[in-house]
């Protein structure tokens, strides 16, 4: 990109793709659709931005939700102004905190949750609201977030809220895979959230509307023709925003999904040849950890105006120009080496990279000093 147009805009920027995150959701809806389950759209990862939730409400999402009331305010606001269809569902995606319950229950017409207590002062809540408060009760398959762990005790709270407290409607049960264990969705483990279901449905005497079978995650599970009948929902966010994770980490590529909705521009303020291996005696960065490093020779050091207070850590960008190669970053500098020839690439040259979900949930949140643009 030219030194006049970076002169032109405010930097970092954070350039998101409406027509992609539209036509990426539709994709996913369709490969939901064609094994009987529902899409949710999770805007957490995208700060909540009501342009990005109205794409995805656009792409056939039939609930939008976010783990941040925050978040679930603006989104009210658009859907009781029409900005977002009237008919959305707005989901809690963290289980409240008691500071919380009041809000979430004016807020979200759902809630994700997985304790007692939690549940009792929800339904609190909801009756003093004069509301009927919808939760889907989480199920811990291994990753060891949140969820009850044994199968008989989440039933038995699962009768509760169906019998005992009425302010609350048991809308279903849930698990979420991945991410913190690193546990892969497969058909044993969200078999079993199914065989849990059934015995619920089974004690109530009704169908669940939702067995909510986990995220972005358990795609490759779909994909690869896996996934256990009973599962009639998926919570997707990033498989249909950044969408960098299945073919990344999975190996998969869902059809008519595409990376690249998500682009950060920053600009070059310093450009010379360096020594690839810091010189003198070491201790610690500005963040505590002593990295390695590998003695590469001289090279041809850029230093970007953008750090990990902008993006979490350089590791979640992708350079769009193959010469360019990030190396490491500070608080507000990222340090990249380039290929030779790179004569082209000065001071003010903007530099484009795609997003892993770090950098996309740090630069949508209400980072100060980037701006959101939208194509």
């Amino acid at each position: 990109m030219s030194e006049s147009i970076a002169r032109s805009l405010r930097l970092p920027s954070l350039s998101i793709d409406l027509g992609a995150v539209e036509s990426n959701t539709l994709a996913v809806r369709r490969l939901c659709e064609a094994s009987g389950i529902a899409l949710t759209g999770v805007v957490k990862g995208a700060g909540g931005l009501v342009p990005v939730a109205a794409a995805m409400a656009r792409g056939g999402c039939r609930a939008l939700a976010s783990s941040r009331l925050e978040q679930l305010r603006g989104l009210r606001a658009a859907r009781e102004s029409g900005v977002l269809p009237g008919g959305l569902g707005l989901g809690l995606l963290r289980v409240p905190g008691a500071s919380e319950l009041a809000e979430a229950v004016a807020l979200a017409d759902w809630s994700l949750q997985s304790d007692p207590a939690a549940l009792s002062l929800a339904a609190a809540a909801a009756r003093e609201s004069g509301a009927r408060h919808g939760v889907v009760l989480m199920l811990d398959l291994g990753d060891l977030r949140e969820g009850w762990f044994d199968d008989d005790e989440l039933v038995e709270e699962a009768v509760r809220v169906e019998r005992g407290l009425p302010s609350l409607f048991l809308r279903g049960i849930g698990t979420n895979l991945g991410c913190y264990g690193s546990i892969l969705p497969a058909e044993c483990n969200l078999g079993r959230l199914c065989r849990v279901a059934a015995r619920i449905e089974a004690a109530i005497g009704r169908k669940l509307d939702v067995v909510s079978g986990g995220a972005t995650s358990s795609l490759p599970l779909l994909l690869r023709g896996g996934m256990p009948e009973g599962v009639t929902e998926l919570r997707i966010g990033e498989g249909a925003l950044c969408a960098m994770d299945l073919p990344r980490f999975y190996g998969v590529q869902a059809p008519g999904v595409s990376s690249g909705a998500f682009v950060l521009r920053a600009e070059i303020v310093e450009k010379r040849i360096k020594p690839s291996l810091p010189v003198g005696e070491r201790c610690v960065d500005a963040f505590g950890r002593c990295p390695d490093y590998e003695d590469r020779g001289l090279r041809t050091r850029l230093l970007l105006a953008v750090g990990k207070r902008d993006v979490g850590s350089h590791e979640y960008l992708e350079p769009r120009d193959p010469r360019i190669h990030v190396i490491g970053s500070s608080s507000d500098h990222l340090i990249c080496e380039a290929d030779e020839p790179c004569d082209d690439l000065r001071y003010g040259t903007v530099l484009e990279f795609d997003l892993l979900y770090g950098a996309m949930l740090f630069l949508s949140d209400g980072d100060p000093y980037a701006e959101v643009s939208y194509r």
